[in-house]
């Protein structure tokens, strides 16, 4: 049986669920995938660095407080993160990214993936700066070093809406996509409409761990704007920068506005949408609007996600689940192993290090 060495950068929530994916259900996950998965490297800003290319005994870690953890004094280990160095250097066969988003300019994650390809190594990720900024050239860096650039989980985590338009669409025109794509902002609408005000309805979003203590990318749309863009350029065919999609967050809605639309039979939702018209342009945006209850999107709540396609021969096709969750987005990033995998497996033409290692029996 093969063997993938992974090399996690960032060891937060995401990262994290991903190594306990690994620790607990390594030996059932093998069985089923047909390759096992170890763990060589790990980077974290404040828990620094860690590689051992034997293998990282993973349940210790698991077992010590995220915010508690320090790999410093482990052997192997360092206080600083060495991003760069690890990336480049260590031999691990994908690099599995899952670092904070800058809407910015997408570092230091995008770095961290242009290092890796530059490196001849796969690379996974759950970002969506450098996806969206930069995923154009950064496939064709894959290509050139006959790697794969893999990233299911920056638009709706495990929900595999990107990998359901690409392979399961085909012999249709994608004409359109329309989502409810961030699950804070759409939980925060609901208790609004159930009769809360906005900073009660964030603050509850916080305590329950769908709002960061800044919330600001989620309520004013900043994160359905990215993924807008990742949808529109990967779907669609366009190449979309942030100053092509209109913008509008939901601050502004007040809660009687809400409750009005609702005893009209309409929901406000923060849609992110992308059109594509007949000369080949398309409009993107995110906004706010009041939906009726016949929308594919109405009856999405809570901190569920949705996208709706537009297409030739069946109209609109629906994809709905988790939009967020450690564990769900960790599981977007076992799809993008076993898409690695699937791609490059037989491929003995490749790289400069061999993508798949055989296990040993001991």
């Amino acid at each position: 049986m093969g063997r993938y060495d992974l090399a996690l950068i960032g060891f937060g929530g995401v990262n994290r669920a991903l190594a306990e994916l690994i620790s607990r259900n390594g030996e059932r996950l093998a069985e089923d995938l047909g390759f096992a998965l170890r763990v060589v490297a790990i980077t974290d800003l404040r828990a620094g660095s860690l590689v051992d290319t034997d293998g990282i005994e993973l349940a210790p870690l698991l077992a010590t407080e995220p915010g508690k953890l320090d790999l410093a004094g482990l052997a192997g280990g360092s206080a600083d993160p060495r991003n760069e160095w690890v990336i480049r250097e260590v031999p691990a066969d994908i690099v599995v990214e899952a670092t904070f988003t800058n809407p910015t300019d997408g570092e230091p994650a995008l770095s961290h993936v242009r290092w890796a390809l530059e490196a001849d190594k796969h690379v996974c990720t759950t970002n969506k700066g450098p996806v969206a900024l930069a995923g154009r050239a950064l496939k064709q860096l894959a290509a050139e070093h006959g790697v794969s650039f893999e990233f299911e989980g920056s638009v709706l985590s495990g929900t595999p809406v990107l990998r359901t338009a690409q392979r399961m669409f085909g012999g249709l025109e994608i004409t359109g996509v329309q989502g409810i794509m961030n699950g804070t902002s759409n939980y925060i609408l609901g208790r609004l409409e159930e009769g809360l005000e906005l900073s009660a309805a964030i603050a509850e979003a916080q305590d329950l761990g769908y709002a960061e203590a800044d919330p600001t990318a989620d309520i004013e749309g900043h994160d359905v704007q990215l993924k807008v863009m990742i949808l529109a350029n990967e779907v669609l065919g366009a190449d979309l920068r942030r100053e092509d999609v209109f913008r509008e967050g939901i601050s502004a809605i007040t809660p009687d506005e809400v409750r009005d639309a609702a005893r009209k039979g309409l929901r406000w939702k923060l849609v992110g949408s992308a059109i594509r018209h007949e000369d080949g342009g398309v409009d993107a945006r995110v906004a706010p609007l009041a939906l009726p209850a016949h929308h594919p999107l109405a009856g999405v709540s809570g901190p569920l996600n949705a996208v709706a396609f537009q297409t030739d021969l069946l109209g609109t096709v629906t994809v709905s689940g988790p939009g967020a969750g450690r564990i769900e987005t960790a599981y977007a990033l076992l799809s993008d192993i076993t898409a690695i995998h699937q791609r490059h497996a037989d491929d003995h033409a490749a790289p400069t290090r061999p993508v798949l290692k055989e296990t040993h029996r001991v």
